[in-house]
């Protein structure tokens, strides 16, 4: 791709961009939310056309003027949101609109040996051809995409955001994929947050902001905090700010032996002014938590102070946040304005509307947006939409489940320090993430999870060894 350019509205989103990838490569494209990747991805996909520079494939110019052109060229983009239709099985999800044809009718048996070949090529051994989609994991839904993209005879596939919400075994997984696609000849163009990962997997990383290339280098050549300042245009001089000095206020919400269908016998404190974070494998229990504290997936055995809450109503009004883990799906209204969704807990509690003015310029989010449908905003931004909202009500207790997922360096550093803020301010945090690097990070002490329990607890500062040990031990 040589001198991409690219307009919406008159306001330019991509300046003059070159981008170039090998076969069998794994090249990471790196930038803040609004750096321009995923219009960038969308041009080499068909979906956008440029309205400046050239795309070349083997050499010679191709034009595309809708995604079915780039299907056939070989190009596959993989979204961070998964495209699969749940109710059909996987070769219907593979084959979907081009399925094969004998006397007039679908030949479902060609559609499921083909399917069950790409599958074996992959080493995908734990579904099948005839599963349906809904009953898959989300890595599993994965591969399904990634059998799409092979039955195209895609040679250059995109990646958005491919780890967004995997546990950590399946990332490794999904690393083996990636791996193995570029094994084939195939280039995959990778686009990540997680600079770990793309220190793992790629040979070469592009660098963008503000819709222009910064630079291209051999990722050896590269260290997280130069990407970084590349990226932001600055120093990040720690990616998590200090920790509280003194120790942590009095306790704030308690729970004894709290059980419901998914959790058992869950003693935890939380105490003003800290930080607890909650690690733990898929299926531990994590999300399950917060829900119960947030009396969405209420405990019904136990004791809980000051209440145990039956709705989230009630916990609401008494003091009790929640930042769900799936922003899109359960924390925001997409086509509804940001004012709206920032205003949308305290008037579901007292029916008036406070001037958040303020308090958008505490999460460091432009007042400029407010009359905007907040599909329009970046991750990072629609993340600070959902802190606004609950910082209309001031809760004693702040529950984030995965706070940082899917947005950019610049506005994860932006969270930490609110995070950190909101601590000092005497807020009670309950932190759950993924990434043990940021939990460990950011927790003042650290609560493992496993198979639905409280396995242990560990100090500050521990190592992401300890924190697995305790959380995998049998």
């Amino acid at each position: 791709m040589t001198g991409i350019g690219k307009s919406f509205l008159g306001v330019r989103v991509l300046g003059g961009v070159d981008l170039e990838v090998s076969a069998g490569e794994v090249h990471a494209v790196v930038g803040e939310n609004g750096a321009g990747k995923s219009t960038l991805m969308k041009i080499l996909a068909g979906v956008h056309a440029p309205d400046e520079g050239t795309i070349e494939i083997d050499g010679r110019n191709v034009v595309f003027g809708h995604p079915v052109q780039a299907q056939r060229a070989g190009v596959a983009i993989i979204y961070q949101e998964l495209t699969l239709l749940p109710e059909r099985t996987v070769a219907e999800n593979v084959f979907l609109g081009r399925e094969p044809v004998r006397r007039g009718m679908v030949d479902r048996g060609a559609m499921e040996s083909a399917t069950a070949e790409l599958l074996n090529s992959l080493g995908e051994e734990s579904f099948g051809p005839r599963d349906l989609v809904r009953r898959l994991s989300v890595a599993q839904q994965q591969v399904v995409e990634i059998v799409k993209a092979l039955s195209l005879n895609a040679r250059i596939v995109v990646m958005d955001e491919p780890t967004a919400a995997l546990a950590d075994h399946e990332v490794e997984l999904l690393y083996a994929l990636v791996r193995r696609l570029a094994g084939r000849g195939i280039a995959v163009l990778y686009i990540s947050h997680r600079l770990r990962e793309i220190f793992e997997l790629a040979g070469r990383i592009t660098v963008l902001k503000d819709g222009a290339r910064v630079t291209t280098e051999r990722a050896s050549d590269l260290d997280t905090a130069t990407v970084v300042r590349l990226m932001v245009g600055r120093d990040l001089d720690s990616y998590y700010p200090p920790r509280a000095a003194g120790p942590p206020g009095p306790v704030v919400l308690s729970v004894r032996d709290g059980a419901n269908a998914a959790l058992r016998g869950i003693d935890l404190d939380l105490r003003a002014g800290e930080v607890t974070g909650v690690a733990g494998l898929q299926g531990s229990g994590r999300s399950e938590l917060a829900k119960a504290l947030f009396g969405a997936e209420p405990f019904t055995r136990g004791e809980m102070t000051p209440c145990r809450p039956r709705s989230v109503r009630e916990a609401i009004t008494a003091g009790i946040g929640l930042v769900t883990e799936d922003r899109k799906a359960e924390g925001l209204l997409p086509r509804q304005r940001v004012r709206d969704n920032v205003l949308l807990a305290t008037r579901a509690v007292r029916g008036r509307r406070p001037g958040i003015e303020p308090l958008l310029e505490r999460v460091r989010l432009d007042p400029s947006h407010l009359a905007r449908e907040v599909r329009l905003l970046s991750g990072g931004n629609q993340q600070k939409v959902v802190l606004a909202r609950w910082m209309t009500v001031a809760p004693r207790v702040l529950l984030l489940d995965e706070p940082t997922r899917g947005v950019d360096v610049g506005a994860k550093a932006a969270i930490h320090e609110l995070i950190r803020e909101l601590a000092r301010d005497g807020m009670a945090i309950l932190m759950i993430s993924s990434e043990l690097p940021e939990l460990i990070g950011m927790s003042d002490r650290i609560v493992v999870l496993r198979e639905g329990r409280v396995a242990g607890e560990l100090p500050a500062g521990s190592t992401e060894e300890a924190v697995m040990a305790v959380a995998a031990a049998s």
